[in-house]
Protein backbone atom coordinates (compact mmCIF):
# COMPACT_ATOMS: atom_id res chain seq x y z
CA UNK A 1 0.00 0.00 0.00
CA UNK A 2 0.78 3.81 -0.93
CA UNK A 3 1.30 5.95 2.48
CA UNK A 4 1.43 9.38 2.51
CA UNK A 5 4.18 10.72 4.77
CA UNK A 6 4.67 14.18 6.39
CA UNK A 7 8.27 15.53 6.61
CA UNK A 8 8.08 14.53 10.34
CA UNK A 9 6.97 11.00 9.27
CA UNK A 10 9.67 10.02 7.05
CA UNK A 11 12.27 7.81 8.44
CA UNK A 12 15.52 9.36 6.25
CA UNK A 13 17.68 6.25 6.94
CA UNK A 14 15.08 3.70 5.26
CA UNK A 15 14.40 6.91 1.97
CA UNK A 16 18.17 6.57 1.97
CA UNK A 17 18.72 2.74 1.42
CA UNK A 18 15.40 2.81 -0.96
CA UNK A 19 17.48 5.76 -3.18
CA UNK A 20 21.13 3.64 -2.53
CA UNK A 21 19.55 0.37 -4.10
CA UNK A 22 17.30 2.25 -7.08
CA UNK A 23 18.01 1.47 -10.38
CA UNK A 24 16.42 4.89 -11.15
CA UNK A 25 18.10 6.67 -8.16
CA UNK A 26 19.65 10.18 -8.86
CA UNK A 27 21.53 12.78 -6.60
CA UNK A 28 18.12 14.72 -6.27
CA UNK A 29 16.18 11.92 -4.50
CA UNK A 30 18.72 11.47 -1.18
CA UNK A 31 16.99 12.62 1.74
CA UNK A 32 19.77 14.87 2.72
CA UNK A 33 19.49 16.73 -0.89
CA UNK A 34 16.00 17.39 -0.32
CA UNK A 35 16.50 18.90 2.93
CA UNK A 36 18.65 21.59 1.31
CA UNK A 37 16.47 22.41 -2.05
CA UNK A 38 12.94 21.82 0.06
CA UNK A 39 13.10 21.81 3.62
CA UNK A 40 9.99 20.14 4.80
CA UNK A 41 9.42 18.01 1.43
CA UNK A 42 6.90 15.21 1.80
CA UNK A 43 6.64 11.97 0.46
CA UNK A 44 4.69 8.68 -0.54
CA UNK A 45 6.13 5.51 0.83
CA UNK A 46 5.05 1.63 -0.30
CA UNK A 47 5.09 -0.43 2.30
CA UNK A 48 8.34 -1.03 4.59
CA UNK A 49 10.24 1.72 1.66
CA UNK A 50 10.08 -0.45 -1.13
CA UNK A 51 9.18 2.57 -3.49
CA UNK A 52 9.26 6.29 -2.26
CA UNK A 53 8.26 9.11 -4.17
CA UNK A 54 9.19 12.99 -2.74
CA UNK A 55 6.60 15.61 -2.66
CA UNK A 56 7.71 19.16 -3.01
CA UNK A 57 4.94 20.95 -2.27
CA UNK A 58 4.13 24.87 -1.33
CA UNK A 59 1.02 26.66 -0.47
CA UNK A 60 -0.20 30.29 -1.77
CA UNK A 61 -3.64 31.95 -1.79
CA UNK A 62 -5.02 29.13 0.14
CA UNK A 63 -4.11 26.67 -2.49
CA UNK A 64 -1.51 23.95 -2.21
CA UNK A 65 0.39 22.52 -5.38
CA UNK A 66 3.69 20.67 -5.99
CA UNK A 67 6.45 22.17 -8.33
CA UNK A 68 10.02 21.39 -9.27
CA UNK A 69 12.64 22.84 -6.85
CA UNK A 70 15.52 25.14 -8.20
CA UNK A 71 18.94 22.54 -8.53
CA UNK A 72 16.45 20.07 -9.19
CA UNK A 73 16.05 18.43 -12.47
CA UNK A 74 13.50 15.76 -12.41
CA UNK A 75 12.46 13.53 -9.36
CA UNK A 76 10.22 10.37 -9.59
CA UNK A 77 9.13 7.06 -8.51
CA UNK A 78 12.34 5.12 -6.96
CA UNK A 79 12.31 1.57 -5.96
CA UNK A 80 14.92 -0.85 -4.80
CA UNK A 81 13.72 -3.03 -7.66
CA UNK A 82 13.08 -0.55 -10.43
CA UNK A 83 9.34 0.44 -10.63
CA UNK A 84 7.14 -0.15 -14.18
CA UNK A 85 4.66 2.32 -15.90
CA UNK A 86 2.18 0.89 -14.08
CA UNK A 87 3.86 1.93 -10.38
CA UNK A 88 4.29 5.09 -11.65
CA UNK A 89 0.41 5.26 -12.12
CA UNK A 90 -0.37 3.94 -9.08
CA UNK A 91 2.10 6.62 -7.11
CA UNK A 92 0.13 9.92 -9.33
CA UNK A 93 -2.67 8.61 -8.49
CA UNK A 94 -1.62 8.21 -4.52
CA UNK A 95 -1.16 12.00 -4.61
CA UNK A 96 -3.07 13.42 -2.17
CA UNK A 97 -5.90 15.21 -3.20
CA UNK A 98 -4.88 18.31 -0.78
CA UNK A 99 -2.73 19.45 -4.10
CA UNK A 100 -4.58 21.25 -6.15
CA UNK A 101 -2.12 21.71 -8.96
CA UNK A 102 1.39 20.08 -9.81
CA UNK A 103 4.04 20.72 -12.52
CA UNK A 104 6.72 18.24 -11.63
CA UNK A 105 9.44 16.22 -13.65
CA UNK A 106 10.06 12.64 -13.32
CA UNK A 107 12.32 10.74 -15.04
CA UNK A 108 13.36 6.53 -14.97
CA UNK A 109 14.61 4.03 -17.36
CA UNK A 110 10.90 2.73 -18.44
CA UNK A 111 10.14 6.46 -19.44
CA UNK A 112 12.81 6.78 -21.99
CA UNK A 113 11.18 6.38 -25.21
CA UNK A 114 10.32 9.05 -27.31
CA UNK A 115 8.33 8.28 -30.09
CA UNK A 116 7.55 11.58 -32.22
CA UNK A 117 7.73 13.57 -29.51
CA UNK A 118 5.13 11.88 -27.75
CA UNK A 119 5.98 9.92 -24.40
CA UNK A 120 6.29 6.59 -25.88
CA UNK A 121 4.92 3.85 -23.58
CA UNK A 122 3.56 6.75 -21.46
CA UNK A 123 0.57 7.89 -22.90
CA UNK A 124 -1.86 6.24 -20.29
CA UNK A 125 -0.74 8.86 -18.27
CA UNK A 126 -3.15 11.03 -20.12
CA UNK A 127 -5.73 8.54 -19.34
CA UNK A 128 -5.66 9.16 -15.54
CA UNK A 129 -8.77 11.39 -14.53
CA UNK A 130 -7.08 14.98 -14.47
CA UNK A 131 -3.46 14.21 -15.21
CA UNK A 132 -1.29 15.12 -18.12
CA UNK A 133 1.45 13.88 -19.53
CA UNK A 134 3.38 17.01 -21.24
CA UNK A 135 5.96 17.33 -23.82
CA UNK A 136 9.15 15.77 -23.40
CA UNK A 137 11.99 17.56 -21.65
CA UNK A 138 15.67 17.09 -23.38
CA UNK A 139 18.86 16.35 -21.82
CA UNK A 140 22.37 15.42 -23.31
CA UNK A 141 23.97 12.26 -22.10
CA UNK A 142 27.81 10.67 -22.54
CA UNK A 143 28.93 7.49 -21.73
CA UNK A 144 32.29 7.34 -20.49
CA UNK A 145 32.82 3.38 -20.35
CA UNK A 146 35.82 3.75 -22.96
CA UNK A 147 39.11 4.94 -23.43
CA UNK A 148 39.39 9.27 -23.82
CA UNK A 149 40.78 8.33 -27.46
CA UNK A 150 37.85 6.93 -28.02
CA UNK A 151 35.83 9.90 -26.51
CA UNK A 152 37.75 12.42 -28.01
CA UNK A 153 37.65 11.07 -31.70
CA UNK A 154 33.52 11.13 -31.09
CA UNK A 155 33.96 14.96 -30.56
CA UNK A 156 33.17 17.44 -33.14
CA UNK A 157 35.19 19.68 -34.95
CA UNK A 158 34.25 22.50 -32.98
CA UNK A 159 34.62 21.46 -30.02
CA UNK A 160 38.33 19.80 -30.59
CA UNK A 161 38.95 23.11 -31.98
CA UNK A 162 38.33 25.31 -28.85
CA UNK A 163 39.86 22.88 -26.86
CA UNK A 164 42.77 22.94 -29.15
CA UNK A 165 42.07 26.97 -28.06
CA UNK A 166 42.16 26.69 -24.32
CA UNK A 167 45.28 24.71 -23.85
CA UNK A 168 46.96 27.07 -26.29
CA UNK A 169 46.39 29.72 -23.81
CA UNK A 170 47.85 28.17 -21.40
CA UNK A 171 44.15 27.25 -19.28
CA UNK A 172 44.85 24.58 -16.36
CA UNK A 173 42.12 23.05 -13.84
CA UNK A 174 42.81 23.02 -10.47
CA UNK A 175 40.68 21.15 -8.04
CA UNK A 176 38.96 22.15 -4.76
CA UNK A 177 38.26 26.08 -5.28
CA UNK A 178 35.73 27.56 -3.36
CA UNK A 179 32.39 27.56 -5.21
CA UNK A 180 31.75 31.13 -4.04
CA UNK A 181 34.20 32.11 -6.70
CA UNK A 182 32.47 30.19 -9.09
CA UNK A 183 28.81 31.75 -7.80
CA UNK A 184 30.01 35.25 -7.84
CA UNK A 185 31.42 34.61 -11.77
CA UNK A 186 27.64 33.73 -12.50
CA UNK A 187 25.96 36.04 -10.71
CA UNK A 188 28.26 39.13 -12.63
CA UNK A 189 28.42 37.57 -16.28
CA UNK A 190 24.75 35.28 -17.51
CA UNK A 191 23.42 35.54 -14.12
CA UNK A 192 22.42 39.23 -14.65
CA UNK A 193 20.03 38.46 -16.93
CA UNK A 194 17.93 35.42 -14.21
CA UNK A 195 15.74 38.20 -12.24
CA UNK A 196 14.03 35.37 -9.87
CA UNK A 197 17.25 34.06 -8.38
CA UNK A 198 18.38 36.37 -5.16
CA UNK A 199 20.23 36.08 -2.56
CA UNK A 200 18.62 33.13 -1.01
CA UNK A 201 19.07 30.99 -3.87
CA UNK A 202 22.61 31.65 -4.22
CA UNK A 203 23.02 30.73 0.02
CA UNK A 204 20.76 27.56 -0.93
CA UNK A 205 23.21 26.36 -3.54
CA UNK A 206 26.18 27.11 -1.30
CA UNK A 207 24.48 25.25 1.17
CA UNK A 208 23.90 22.36 -0.81
CA UNK A 209 27.31 22.05 -2.03
CA UNK A 210 28.85 21.84 1.28
CA UNK A 211 26.52 19.16 1.87
CA UNK A 212 27.25 17.30 -0.93
CA UNK A 213 31.12 17.65 -0.09
CA UNK A 214 30.09 16.09 3.09
CA UNK A 215 28.58 12.94 1.30
CA UNK A 216 31.55 12.55 -0.99
CA UNK A 217 28.76 13.53 -4.09
CA UNK A 218 30.60 16.99 -5.04
CA UNK A 219 33.75 17.97 -7.15
CA UNK A 220 34.22 22.14 -7.81
CA UNK A 221 36.75 22.69 -10.79
CA UNK A 222 38.00 25.83 -12.21
CA UNK A 223 40.00 27.07 -15.26
CA UNK A 224 42.71 29.48 -13.98
CA UNK A 225 45.07 31.48 -16.78
CA UNK A 226 48.39 31.83 -16.84
CA UNK A 227 47.94 35.41 -14.79
CA UNK A 228 46.23 32.63 -12.29
CA UNK A 229 42.90 34.46 -12.60
CA UNK A 230 39.94 32.00 -12.56
CA UNK A 231 38.05 32.56 -15.94
CA UNK A 232 35.49 29.38 -15.76
CA UNK A 233 34.46 26.90 -13.15
CA UNK A 234 31.56 24.05 -12.62
CA UNK A 235 30.44 22.12 -10.18
CA UNK A 236 29.46 18.44 -10.50
CA UNK A 237 27.29 16.27 -8.26
CA UNK A 238 27.88 12.26 -8.54
CA UNK A 239 26.09 9.60 -7.44
CA UNK A 240 24.30 6.38 -9.05
CA UNK A 241 27.50 6.50 -12.08
CA UNK A 242 26.11 9.39 -12.95
CA UNK A 243 28.21 13.06 -12.49
CA UNK A 244 26.11 16.04 -13.07
CA UNK A 245 26.77 18.99 -14.76
CA UNK A 246 25.19 21.19 -12.31
CA UNK A 247 26.47 25.16 -12.61
CA UNK A 248 28.58 26.68 -14.21
CA UNK A 249 30.55 30.20 -14.06
CA UNK A 250 32.70 32.34 -16.77
CA UNK A 251 33.74 35.04 -17.28
CA UNK A 252 32.33 36.74 -20.44
CA UNK A 253 35.39 38.96 -21.11
CA UNK A 254 37.27 35.64 -21.20
CA UNK A 255 35.00 33.48 -23.01
CA UNK A 256 37.40 33.40 -26.33
CA UNK A 257 39.53 31.31 -23.82
CA UNK A 258 36.57 28.37 -23.75
CA UNK A 259 37.05 27.19 -19.67
CA UNK A 260 33.78 25.59 -19.97
CA UNK A 261 35.46 23.34 -22.70
CA UNK A 262 38.70 22.27 -21.04
CA UNK A 263 36.63 21.67 -17.88
CA UNK A 264 34.08 19.16 -19.25
CA UNK A 265 36.86 17.56 -21.15
CA UNK A 266 39.42 17.01 -17.95
CA UNK A 267 35.92 15.61 -16.71
CA UNK A 268 35.74 13.23 -19.45
CA UNK A 269 39.44 12.36 -18.63
CA UNK A 270 38.87 12.04 -14.86
CA UNK A 271 36.20 9.25 -15.82
CA UNK A 272 36.76 7.12 -18.89
CA UNK A 273 36.70 3.80 -18.89
CA UNK A 274 34.30 3.34 -16.26
CA UNK A 275 30.80 2.70 -16.09
CA UNK A 276 29.91 6.26 -15.26
CA UNK A 277 27.97 8.81 -17.13
CA UNK A 278 28.31 12.41 -17.79
CA UNK A 279 24.91 13.92 -17.27
CA UNK A 280 25.29 17.44 -18.98
CA UNK A 281 21.41 18.87 -17.63
CA UNK A 282 19.72 21.51 -18.40
CA UNK A 283 19.83 20.93 -22.65
CA UNK A 284 15.98 22.13 -23.66
CA UNK A 285 17.86 25.42 -24.83
CA UNK A 286 19.68 24.19 -28.18
CA UNK A 287 22.34 25.97 -27.94
CA UNK A 288 23.41 24.16 -25.06
CA UNK A 289 22.22 21.17 -26.50
CA UNK A 290 24.47 21.34 -29.84
CA UNK A 291 27.34 22.26 -27.06
CA UNK A 292 27.04 19.31 -24.99
CA UNK A 293 26.55 17.23 -28.61
CA UNK A 294 30.05 18.26 -29.30
CA UNK A 295 31.79 16.28 -26.95
CA UNK A 296 29.66 12.99 -28.48
CA UNK A 297 26.61 13.05 -25.88
CA UNK A 298 23.16 11.63 -26.91
CA UNK A 299 19.69 12.98 -26.32
CA UNK A 300 17.87 11.36 -23.50
CA UNK A 301 14.21 12.29 -22.33
CA UNK A 302 12.49 12.73 -18.84
CA UNK A 303 9.14 14.09 -18.70
CA UNK A 304 6.29 17.06 -17.33
CA UNK A 305 3.61 15.37 -15.51
CA UNK A 306 0.39 18.16 -15.05
CA UNK A 307 -2.92 18.09 -13.23
CA UNK A 308 -4.92 20.70 -12.44
CA UNK A 309 -8.29 20.29 -9.50
CA UNK A 310 -8.72 23.83 -8.71
CA UNK A 311 -12.62 25.36 -9.57
CA UNK A 312 -12.60 28.77 -11.69
CA UNK A 313 -12.12 30.77 -8.68
CA UNK A 314 -8.91 29.12 -7.47
CA UNK A 315 -7.70 28.82 -11.59
CA UNK A 316 -7.70 32.72 -11.29
CA UNK A 317 -5.70 33.11 -8.61
CA UNK A 318 -3.30 30.23 -9.97
CA UNK A 319 -2.62 32.63 -13.05
CA UNK A 320 -1.93 35.30 -10.67
CA UNK A 321 0.70 33.85 -9.11
CA UNK A 322 2.27 31.88 -12.07
CA UNK A 323 3.25 35.19 -13.40
CA UNK A 324 4.91 36.08 -10.31
CA UNK A 325 7.04 32.81 -10.81
CA UNK A 326 5.49 30.07 -8.34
Amino acid sequence: MIHYLTHNQIDKQRWDECIAQSPDGNIYSWSWYLDVVHPGWEALAEDDYEAVMPLTGNKKFGINYLFQPFFTQKFGVFGKKGVSKEKIEQFLEAIPEKFKFAEIKIGGTCLNGVNGGTLKGFNAINGLKGFKAAAAHRNIELELNQDYSVLFANYNSNTKRNLAKAQKQGLQTIENVDPSIIIDLFRKNRGKEIKHWGDKEYARLLNLIDMAKKHDACQVLAAQNTDNQIVAGAIFMISHNKIVFLFSGSDESNKENHGLTLLLDDVIKRFCGSDTILDFEGSDNDGLARFYKGFGGEEKYYHEIKFNRLNKISNFALNIFKRNKI
